[in-house]
């Protein structure tokens, strides 16, 4: 028996025993996420894919429907998901600093995970094949990351996303399902508890809001694929409740009167705003696959702050309230920064995020979601890494969500559910939509984030900000020159200028 007929059997073997979920309900913010199976621990596989994820992108894409169908040209297009691809294995990893070869291993992450998710939509093993000997030969050599700051986003983003690849193939029989967790529990997910725990030795709020997050996404799926709840648990702990600027709140800390809400890093720069957002609806769905339903936390705080940042970059007027923040080493050199407004935006620009939270509130809920629903439409069919820009800054999602969750309205578990299957993790409830909040949820956080590159760098040490020259990069690359022709928009100086005259 192949491979890929275990894994179609072994997913109706699920389904039997009741571990999909059923029909849900929509058209309320009072959805339930997947159901618990008796006794069970972790739905799997239960990421950004569960099994009915996988049976439906394969089910549509051969019946021809119109939106999988492009969804899955975008993907074998991609030169990351071809069953040629060669691994690249290293010992060491260095983001930031002297040495940086880290793009080898973002792009052997990438041709895993697109091969693995190829092989199953098409039914072709040799893509299957691919991934594990592209996963097995990393968790073979690598015995660490380094770098300077920047070594804990290496942690977090190419963790989460190989976590992701492996969840895909961990069935599969030359896999080494044992050797990769131990490579993720001692090289990845480490440095990613650390840093919620430390922030690397600096103030709480010297990291920008996607920092937190990408190390809540390790640890996130770390717990998941090596089925360790106290993980899950702290990852989803801190999502609620932490002190960073990745938890809800401080992510998003002004809830508005006409239902959106401000986004922190919009204060900073449109791509970085982007990152965060697709970071935290990567969070919420693989929280959602297993039974835990953080889109819908805080009376679904999460959509009011997804649907500000959509409206913002697309070039709309949205509101910002200014916020100071601190900055620097703990007993070391310290600093502040004040934001006042909205960053410039150009509406072209645009990262492979909007799919899967759009077809969670319109299609598994029901509400309306104006901005979203634009954005995403706009940047469909979503391709995935090497589709955005050749460094680091397009190849921060895994992307190929318009090809997993597009579909019909409120079907559960089937077309439009974008992912119903799985037991829920003990040990971290599911609120219900709305569970949560709290009076002075519209208050600011008392710190922030740290400031982009500048002369206090120098004197920082391990400080290190990151990510302004990739945005240029990556931005220029998708034939958008608006970074270095000074096209961008930015509304509110433009009317006051022109009132001025």
């Amino acid at each position: 028996m192949s491979h890929v007929t275990r894994q179609i059997s072994r997913r109706s073997m699920l389904k039997a025993t009741g571990a999909t979920a059923g029909a849900v309900g929509i058209g309320t913010t009072a959805l339930a996420p997947p159901a618990a199976a008796a006794g069970a621990s972790f739905a799997h596989p239960g990421l950004l894919h569960t099994g009915a994820d996988l049976d439906r992108m394969a089910a549509k894409v051969k019946a021809g429907a119109a939106a999988h169908t492009a969804g899955f040209a975008k993907l074998t297009a991609n030169r990351h998901a071809q069953s040629g691809w060669t691994a690249n294995p290293q010992a060491t990893v260095v983001r930031g600093g002297a040495g940086q070869n880290y793009a080898i291993l973002y792009n052997d992450v990438h041709a895993a995970y697109q091969n693995a998710l190829r092989g199953h939509v098409s039914g072709d093993s040799a893509h299957l094949d691919t991934a594990v000997a592209i996963l097995n030969a990393w968790s073979a050599e690598l015995t660490t990351l380094a770098g300077n700051a920047d070594r804990f986003l290496a942690a977090g983003i190419y963790g989460y996303q190989i976590a992701n690849a492996a969840e895909l193939v961990r069935d599969h029989p030359d896999f080494e399902l044992g050797r990769f967790q131990e490579m993720l529990t001692t090289v990845f997910a480490p440095l990613s508890d650390s840093f919620l725990v430390k922030h690397n030795d600096a103030v709480v709020s010297n990291y920008w809001t996607n920092w937190d997050l990408t190390a809540m996404c390790c640890v996130l799926a770390t717990g998941i694929l090596c089925d360790d709840k106290a993980r899950v648990t702290r990852a989803v702990e801190y999502f609620k409740h932490g002190e960073g600027l990745g938890s809800i709140r401080n992510a998003i800390p002004v809830v508005r009167d006409d239902g959106l809400a401000e986004w922190l890093e919009a204060g900073r720069d449109q791509g970085h705003a982007l990152l965060g957002v697709g970071l935290m609806g990567t969070f919420c769905e693989m929280a959602w696959n297993q039974g835990i339903d953080l889109y819908g936390y805080d009376d679904s705080r999460f959509l009011k702050g997804a649907q500000y940042v959509a409206k913002w970059a697309m070039g709309g007027e949205v509101p910002f309230t200014a916020n100071t923040r601190r900055k620097g080493a703990i007993n070391g050199w310290s600093g502040s920064e004040t934001v006042t407004e909205a960053a410039p935006v150009d509406p072209a620009m645009t990262r492979p995020i909007w799919a899967m939270i759009a077809n969670h509130y319109t299609k598994r809920r029901g509400l309306p979601a104006s901005y979203l629903t634009r954005i995403a439409a706009k940047a469909s069919p979503e391709g995935g890494g090497g589709d955005y820009g050749p460094n680091s800054g397009g190849e921060d999602q895994i992307g190929f969500r318009t090809l997993a969750v597009s579909g019909a309205k409120g079907t559960g578990g089937g077309a439009g559910t974008g992912g119903s299957a799985g037991p829920a993790a003990s040990g971290a409830a599911s609120p219900a939509a709305g569970a949560g909040a709290a009076a002075g949820s519209d208050a600011r956080p008392q710190t922030g984030a740290t400031a982009s590159p500048s002369a206090t760098s120098a004197t920082t040490g391990d400080l290190a900000a990151t990510g302004s020259n990739d945005v240029i990069g990556w931005t220029a690359a998708t034939g958008v020159t608006a970074l270095a022709g000074g096209l961008l928009l930015l509304r509110r100086r433009e009317r006051v200028r022109r009132a001025s005259r």
